[in-house]
């Protein structure tokens, strides 16, 4: 009986995310796509590993893929695209690059590059066409972090504005690039994981930090929140877990009400390892990672599972409604709702 009453309870939010399907788009290319980001209803960009850069101007119908010169062996983890001419792209590893094209991909230029054997950059997001930053492992203990006030044209390391040092065996992820969110009038957070969890957060652009606890998974190198969205300054989700064991679903998912201050359980929460993390809507959240996709129709509280296909990043359109998820072998679908 009290199963069925607890089916019922949740009856409403499952059969709404029911609603919503995955369809495939193109498969086939020898890449692990990470990097993902939607410009409009027609304009996407995509990265991964060998070199790789795609570009859709239909909406994902059709692709073209671009590998740019002398960098053909590189992991591009992350993407940041402004239009279907701009576009900015960095890798995980050592070295470590920012490239950026500002004529669709034709020519390519190199604005940052550190040899450093320890550099690992994770993550980048932009409040704007001309301010972004960019945050990386630690070296010597202290984060990594490059900004921009240019749109990518030159890179300023703004580490030492942080004074605070991370933890042994505490690291960022580079699972999707989405463990770093800003938000409005220089708001920025950073989550990461490993040895220890935290969230840290900047209300001013990157100058000065204040750290939270972040109470997911953790205490191992393959453990923590490897994804982080925002609603609004208060309301947002991490997601993470073990990528090692990414079918356990062990506190997971968390939820926040005041800008990462605090962070609570769902009531049901995700099915396993989740990567990426997205807001459709106020209602609407998309979790996805290698062992399925998730959906939320009620803010993040319950989650419903509607496959258990792999994906390593979801995203929606900056400016539009199209929804898109990336994996390995160049596998790109759509997600399609009621």
């Amino acid at each position: 009986m009290k199963n069925i009453f607890y089916f019922l309870l949740l009856c409403p939010f499952y059969c709404l995310a029911q609603n919503y399907e995955l369809v495939p788009l193109t498969a086939g290319k020898n890449t692990s796509m990470r990097g993902l980001s939607i410009v409009s209803d027609s304009v996407a960009w995509v990265s991964g590993n060998n070199g790789y850069v795609g570009k859709s101007l239909d909406g994902g119908k059709s692709w073209q893929w671009i590998q740019p010169k002398g960098y053909e062996k590189l992991d591009f983890r992350d993407i940041e695209a402004f239009d279907q001419l701009k576009a900015i792209v960095v890798n995980a590893g050592s070295p470590a690059y920012i490239l950026s094209t500002v004529d669709g991909g034709l020519t390519w230029r190199e604005t940052y590059k550190n040899l450093d054997s320890a550099i690992f950059l994770d993550g980048m997001d932009f409040w704007n066409a001309n301010q972004g930053i960019v945050f990386g492992d630690p070296i010597l203990n202290k984060m990594q972090l490059l900004k921009t006030e240019d749109g990518g044209l030159t890179w300023k390391d703004i580490s030492l504005n942080l004074k605070a040092c991370l933890a042994m065996g505490e690291a960022g992820f580079a699972a999707s690039g989405t463990s770093i969110k800003t938000g409005k009038n220089g708001k920025v957070w950073i989550a990461t994981g490993g040895s220890i969890s935290h969230i840290y957060y900047s209300p001013n652009f990157g100058n000065s930090w204040k750290i939270y606890a972040c109470p997911i998974l953790q205490g191992e190198s393959s453990t923590g929140p490897f994804s982080i969205a925002f609603l609004n300054d208060k309301e947002g989700i991490v997601v993470g877990g073990n990528y090692l064991k990414d079918k356990e679903s062990i506190n997971n998912a968390l939820l926040t009400k005041n800008g990462g201050k605090t962070w609570k359980k769902p009531q049901h929460s995700v099915s396993g390892y989740r990567s990426a993390v997205t807001y459709i809507d106020k209602n609407i959240c998309v979790a996805t990672g290698s062992s399925g996709t998730d959906i939320s129709t009620d803010g993040g509280l319950n989650w419903t599972t509607i496959s258990t296909l792999n994906f390593n990043a979801v995203q929606k359109a900056k400016n539009g409604n199209l929804i898109l998820l990336t994996g390995n072998k160049g596998q790109i679908y759509k997600l399609v709702g009621p």
